[in-house]
């Protein structure tokens, strides 16, 4: 599924020099569709199977009554959706399902899954800002995230899907506490083909960005990815440190970081809730990406995530494969776990 597309225009190249990232206003084609709807289902496979899977015992009886509003509450917080989102789900259900008399299951399910979207549609009003033409090359986008979430492995995988869709990536190694870590990120560079901008181990991680970003200017790349550190002595040491690679970002470009990605496990449940949480006081999060997603049976964090911290989902990790990311569709993402 493509989500980055380069204007081609050559007397646009000529005359600003660089190339440009523009919003598709085409519609995915069959293929593209095709391919996203694999792979999201793919990542909901063990939720499907397990929590919400459930739901569909419910929804075969003919007639729903309200002794199956305890059920449904039980199954949605076993999902991780949480105490918060569940009862707000369920009361805009129940306010349909009052409002119309409903009394078929088939139509409660329907109700159910329209609200479902729309709790996941509600944050992501504004598009991804790869997906948006008034940003300048290069597109800056920040990963945050605690050790051990995935957040170098997603970050070869989104340099990878940026690559594959014809742009020049740049990564910048600014998580300088772990010396692991710069190499680790080296190494999926040398594997996707990209160019890692490092400093010795304990470096200024501000400096490194700013590098980053002084490079990719050079370079005319297209797009900078910045790794960040994801754990120090102290939770404030480690906020304190990102704020100061987003003020350096700032003066390099105002206008930057064009999206600050948290990568959160979703196998955490709603201790990844906790994290968003003060990782957005700190930097601003935009948007979340739930890697390893196919290894949990509680794919409903998504739901918390999207209402509780009116935060949208930009991506998912599908897999262990380097093409298994994909953007976040609720339309989708729901209709999988119906399925």
């Amino acid at each position: 599924m493509r989500f980055w597309r380069r204007k081609s225009s050559d007397s646009q190249v000529e005359a600003t020099g660089a190339q440009t990232v523009e919003t598709s206003t085409s519609e995915p084609t069959e293929e593209e569709r095709a391919e996203l709807h694999e792979q999201t289902d793919r990542a909901v496979e063990r939720t499907r199977r397990g929590f919400f899977g459930r739901l569909g015992a419910l929804f075969e009886r003919a007639d729903f009554d309200d002794s199956l509003w305890d059920e449904l509450e039980e199954i949605l917080i076993g999902a991780d959706a949480g105490i918060e989102t569940t009862t707000a789900l369920l009361d805009r259900v129940r306010q349909r399902v009052k409002k119309e008399g409903v009394k078929q299951s088939s139509r409660v399910r329907e109700l159910l899954r329209e609200e479902l979207v729309a709790i996941l549609r509600e944050p992501g009003a504004s598009p991804p800002a790869w997906a948006r033409s008034d940003i300048a090359p290069p597109l800056v986008i920040l990963v945050v995230g605690v050790n051990g979430a995935g957040k170098t492995t997603t970050i070869a995988k989104m340099a990878h899907a940026f690559k594959r869709d014809g742009a020049t990536v740049i990564l910048g190694a600014a998580d300088t506490f772990r010396a692991a870590a710069t190499d680790q990120l080296k190494v999926w560079g040398d594997r996707v083909g990209v160019r890692v901008i490092a400093h010795q181990p304990g470096a200024d991680p501000g400096a490194v960005a700013f590098d980053t970003l002084a490079a990719a200017e050079a370079a005319r790349a297209d797009v900078v990815i910045i790794d960040t550190a994801g754990r120090l002595h102290t939770k404030s040491n480690l906020m304190e440190e990102l704020k100061k690679i987003d003020r350096v970002i700032k003066r390099k470009d105002p206008s930057a970081p064009h999206e600050t990605l948290l990568v959160l496990d979703a196998t955490t449940g709603q201790n990844g809730l906790l994290q968003a949480r003060t990782f957005t006081e700190a930097v601003g999060v935009t948007g979340i990406v739930l890697a390893k997603l196919d290894g949990t049976a509680k794919g409903g964090i998504a739901f918390a995530i999207a209402h509780d911290l009116g935060i949208p989902v930009r991506f998912i990790g599908t897999g262990e494969r380097m093409d298994d990311i994909a953007p976040f569709d609720p339309v989708e993402f729901v209709d999988s776990l119906l399925a």
